[in-house]
Order: C-alpha cells, then structure tokens, then sequence
C-alpha cells in the first residue's frame, strides 16, 4: 500500500480494558498514530456466545479496516480467544492478538510450572491459555479461574469497594491453596487491580499482563513489514465508541493516565461478509 508506513495502527476492545494495551503501545511506539475502537454498547463479551463474539469482532474490525490502518491488535483476550483466526481469513493487513504473547510471558517467568489464568467465563471456556501455555511448557499445571464479576467493577471505576477485595479473595482462594508461583491477568481490564491481585497472592507470585509482549510482539511485526514509521506525529490518537463516549472518556483517562481526544460514536451497519468459522 502507498505510504502504508503513514497509516495508523488499529487497536480494537469490547470496552475500556484495551486502553492498557493501548497506553503501552504509545509508550513504545511513540512515532505511530492509533485509532482505538471500544465496543462499550455490547460489553462485556465475557458471557456471549461463540457466534455473537464473532459477530461482534468481525463487525468492529470491518470498521477500523475501514480506517486504512497498517495493522489490528486485538486488546481483547475473549475477542482473541475466539475471532482471531476468522478474522485472519479476511484481512487485508496483520492482526495481532493479546493470547500468544501473554502465555509465552507467563511460561518464561514460571519456575515450578504452576500458572493461575484469570480470565472470563467465554476465554476460560475456550481454553486456548491451557492450548498457548502448553505450547510452550508441556507439563505445566495449569488453573483456570473464571472471573466474571471484576470487570463491571473496574468500569465503573470502584477499586477501593470493599466488595472487590472479597471478590478476589473467593476467585484466588484456590490458586493460593495449589501453590501457585505465576498468574497471568487474561483480561485487558485486569492490569487496574494487578495491585490489589499481587496483594491477594504475596509476593512470592509472579503476576503478568500481556501489553508490554503485545508491544513488543507488534514491533517486530511492522520491523519485519518495513512499516515502523521514523517521524513524530501529531493528534497521535482517535478514539470510537459504539456507547456514551462521555462515559467512556471520563474511565478510559483513568487507564490511559492522561486526557483524551473527543471520542466519537459509531453507529455499525450490517456486515458486509460471511462468518467464517472459529477452529478451537
């Protein structure tokens, strides 16, 4: 593509919780412009079906194809869980997703093998951490922990209720108990309670958030495309909702830890492709 090297990297999430892979991937790549879409009408995918999720996913990537950027990071660990793959089949340009970089993080820092998963309900169901993990660590012992309830309390931004606090003490009772030494955050929501998660767990755990690999993932990807861009840019972000984008800013700062560009909804049409089928 002509000036493809120009172009913006698109970072897509159902919600709030990508803006932490987001604020890593401008840190690191303080030379490229984003456009961030948040799915926040149809938050949280957690507890939707397979062919909803992908639905969904498809639609949102359509719309920032639509963008002329160079390349989509999926900042949604369900979306990557289970869209990945069908939405490969029909891009034009590379995706990168938060699974794979998350999982080789976590198989680097574990020393005895034992990894906690915290995910939602539709990424644990899938179990494609246990398929990534294993990939990298055969034997690994691997726990699995739905946790459902965490990321409507981190959208509405309630980090000091005390029902959080119990929240994960019920969720990480049993990794504490199984001697755990790494637990991998699988949602992009959760690096805002990584602090209260560390907590939980003492500090003889390991606890992982996929951005930083995300990043680094997404570097190598453009190095090897030749489309890493070598000048500063202005109005470096655009943001799109497809809900309250007055909401959304006044959370997402809180993520990004600095003040955002207006935010501008989205209105979605029907797709304009067929579904294709997701190989778990």
């Amino acid at each position: 593509m002509e000036n493809a090297v120009d172009f913006p990297i698109g970072v897509f999430d159902s919600g709030v919780g990508g803006l932490t892979v987001l604020k890593e991937l401008m840190e690191t790549l303080p030379n490229e412009r984003f456009i961030y879409f948040g799915d926040t009408a149809r938050v949280p995918y957690g507890d939707k079906s397979e062919e909803t999720l992908i639905r969904y996913v498809l639609e949102c990537a359509e719309f920032l194809l639509g963008k002329e950027i160079k390349t989509l990071v999926i900042a949604c660990n369900t979306a990557s869980a289970y869209a990945l793959e069908p939405l490969r089949q029909l891009s034009s340009v590379p995706i990168v997703g938060v699974i794979e970089p998350g999982a080789k993080e976590a198989s680097l820092k574990t020393n005895n093998k034992k990894i906690a998963v915290l995910a939602t309900k539709a990424t644990i169901r899938s179990q494609v951490y246990i398929k990534a993990i294993q990939r990298f660590i055969p034997d690994a012992e691997i726990l699995s922990l739905p946790c459902p309830l965490l990321v409507p309390f981190i959208e509405e931004k309630l980090f000091e209720h005390p029902a959080l606090k119990i929240l994960l003490k019920e969720y990480l009772a049993s990794a504490k108990a199984q001697n755990i030494d790494t637990a991998l955050l699988g949602c992009t929501h959760y690096p805002l309670i990584r602090n209260l998660v560390e907590k939980e767990l003492g500090s003889a755990v390991s606890v992982i958030d996929s951005a930083k690999a995300v990043s680094n993932n997404v570097i190598e990807l453009l190095s090897n495309f030749g489309l890493l861009s070598k000048t500063l840019k202005s109005e470096r972000l655009q943001v799109y909702v497809s809900d309250d984008p007055n909401r959304f800013r006044d959370i997402g700062e809180t993520f990004l830890g600095f003040s955002m560009p207006q935010v501008l909804k989205k209105n979605f049409e029907p797709l304009n492709f067929s579904i294709p089928s997701c190989p778990l």
